[in-house]
């Protein structure tokens, strides 16, 4: 019988990176914020030597930079950062909703429609502070089905390189949340029917009026 290898555990230097790669993405760590070494170590119970490589790998990520004299610093994106940010996933994630169409399983059309579900009860029920995270595992979880050798990996690195404020989810627009919805119901609908081109369209739009609800907040 096939057995499953244990995983090794992770290193010092994977757990701050992941510490720091997620206070960022959430921006917890806001751009434009120092980020020493000595400090984050003592922060996160470590010494320099893995702060360090974690901050190198995030600077190969583009989510810092280093300045002389200043050390590392989180990058500080802009107006249009945040078009091209919503204008790359919009591609990769239409693709990944058009691939997806033609192999989704009835296996994962069912946890894709009850994570749909499990989200229109959060909104009923005013749990607007879980509805964004959500909705990154519904758009992820569908660029895996469409993409599972390299398309998936793509959208979780795209979406990683830019930082999206809690305060600043539409997910805690009432009126964002039932527009949302709306196209969740429709890609799944496309998806259903084996429609790739419909599920790519509905998803490029569903992506892009995101981005324009961000311009404008």
């Amino acid at each position: 019988m096939p057995t499953s290898e244990p995983r090794p555990p992770m290193s010092k230097a994977e757990y701050v990176y992941n510490v720091l790669l997620e206070e960022i993405r959430t921006a917890r760590i806001p751009g434009g914020t120092a980020l020493r070494a000595g400090a984050v170590a003592r922060r996160l119970g470590v010494s320099v030597t893995p702060v360090r490589e974690a901050l190198r790998r995030l600077e190969k990520d583009r989510l810092i930079s280093y300045e002389a004299h200043h050390g590392a610093t989180v990058v500080d994106l802009g107006d249009d950062a945040v078009e091209e940010y919503y204008g790359l996933r919009a591609v990769v994630e239409g693709l990944g909703a058009r691939l997806a169409a033609t192999r989704i399983t009835a296996a994962d059309l069912a946890a894709l429609r009850e994570l749909h579900a499990s989200m229109i009860r959060d909104a009923e029920e005013g749990r607007h502070e879980r509805l964004g995270e959500h909705s990154r595992h519904f758009h992820l979880r569908i660029a895996d089905i469409g993409g599972p050798a390299f398309l998936g990996q793509h959208a979780r690195a795209v979406r990683d390189s830019f930082p999206v404020p809690a305060g600043a989810s539409l997910w805690l627009d009432d009126e964002q949340v039932k527009l949302q919805l709306d196209a969740h119901e429709g890609i799944l609908a496309a998806l259903a029917a084996a429609d790739g081109a419909a599920a790519e369209h509905i998803m490029i739009e569903h992506v892009r009026l995101a981005g324009d609800y961000r311009k404008g907040h």
